[in-house]
């Protein structure tokens, strides 16, 4: 008998892993964590009553947090914005000895869970941590082109562009704001910098990419933490950079707007007598406005690809592989839900046996992790095989495609 608790089940990406899950065998039985017990007691039911429940849990209460993963083999934290909720939910699993998974893809986060890694091993648990889309799946690739197709990895650049899901809750507004507002970790000329979105030191980073069968978009510096992990275990790298955009470009410009003027502060301000957060403000404008720009621009479904650029050599020889992992009729839930059940999944099997807490280059063996996403998809209903197109470029610059041998 195996138990899984998915916190925060009832958003776009914990909704998706649980039915991704509740699709498969692995786990006999399922619990979906939320806040809206009757929304978690609705999809619960749809799921399947016989093997998924329902139970409410407040992530800012400590007791609520133990009692919703009491008695769980693993625990999926899809509880966003994780550079509030990540380490104390964590701190949470480790405290009750339970095996852990998230999609934390705030970079200050990971550094601050990191730290938690001996007391994780002191605990006897495995803590997986950014096992999403971006972080995630583009950590294994590149894990991937490092053991199968290069001797030598030299640069990583990885973009990704999504939009068009049915709604965009408060959690996801307020990480775009957090991932602009700090210093952006970048990895260039082997060495750990730092760039801020509005100044030139971020400029110099933003360019246009193509995006496969989604389109090109200018994209800018994420503070995604596959540039503070990937150099740690991907040895003699000396690039590596997360450049992104939420999609339609207007949207991301109104995003991007609301914090160039400083309109995200916590700090209340008095407006006509009453007393106004700004943050609060702007999420709510900026989800306003949302509809009315995705149909400006002909946004009519969720689209979204992530494209990971690997350079390296080979026999001496230079050799760049470019990944994409696109679709169209599915965004960012899936796109992140759904290797967030594959992770769930490697955990609960015992395919990860590393102690501590880690990111998944450090952990996860990258030909599993494809394999299972090919059973998943299938058995979930939402494809025949992975969609992972990959384009290989020889020192001659001529380019072929290449299918994904394992």
């Amino acid at each position: 008998m195996h138990r899984l608790t998915v916190l925060g089940g009832c958003g776009a990406v914990g909704s998706t892993a649980a039915s991704t899950l509740a699709s498969s065998e692995y786990f006999s039985e399922i619990v979906i964590a939320d806040k809206e017990l009757k929304a978690a007691r609705g999809l619960a039911s749809k799921l399947g009553p016989d093997r998924v429940s329902a139970v409410e849990v407040n992530a800012d209460d400590p007791k609520s947090l133990q009692q919703a993963i009491s008695g769980s083999d693993v625990v999926l934290n899809c509880i966003g914005p994780f550079y509030k909720y990540g380490p104390p939910i964590l701190g949470a699993a480790i405290a009750a000895g339970i095996n852990y998974v998230d999609i934390c893809d705030d970079m200050d986060a990971t550094e601050v869970m990191l730290e938690l890694d001996g007391k994780a091993k002191k605990a006897d648990i495995s803590a997986l941590i950014g096992m999403g889309s971006s972080p995630g799946m583009a950590n294994l690739l590149v894990k991937f082109t490092a053991e199968q197709l290069l001797s030598d990895v030299e640069a990583v650049d990885i973009y990704h562009a999504h939009g068009g899901e049915s709604v965009e809750g408060p959690a996801v507004i307020k990480h775009r704001f957090h991932s602009m507002e700090m210093d952006i970790p970048v990895f260039l000329d082997g060495e750990y910098k730092t760039v801020k979105l509005f100044e030139e030191s971020g400029k110099a980073l933003e360019e246009e990419t193509d995006f496969r069968n989604v389109g090109t978009y200018p994209v800018y510096a994420y503070p995604h933490p596959e540039t503070i992990t990937l150099p740690k275990y991907i040895k003699g790298i000396k690039r590596v950079t997360n450049l992104g955009l939420v999609i339609p470009t207007s949207y991301a410009q109104l995003i991007k707007e609301m914090v160039r003027l400083g309109l995200t502060s916590d700090e209340p301000l008095e407006v006509q007598g009453q007393m106004i957060i700004p943050r609060e403000f702007a999420v709510a404008f900026v989800i306003s406005r949302r509809d009315g720009l995705l149909e400006e621009a002909g946004i009519a479904e969720p689209m979204g690809c992530l494209k990971i650029v690997v350079k390296g050599k080979k026999d001496g020889e230079p050799h760049t592989y470019v990944f994409s992992m696109s679709s169209r009729g599915m965004g960012m839930g899936e796109g992140t839900g759904i290797p967030a059940a594959m992770g769930a999944i490697a955990m609960g099997e015992g395919k990860i046996t590393t102690k501590g807490v880690f990111p998944p280059e450090a952990a996860v063996n990258p030909t599993d992790m494809i394999q299972l996403a090919g059973q998943v998809i299938k058995s979930s209903g939402k494809g025949d095989s992975v969609p992972i197109y990959i384009e290989h470029i020889d020192k001659d610059g001529k380019v072929e495609s290449m299918p994904l041998n394992l």
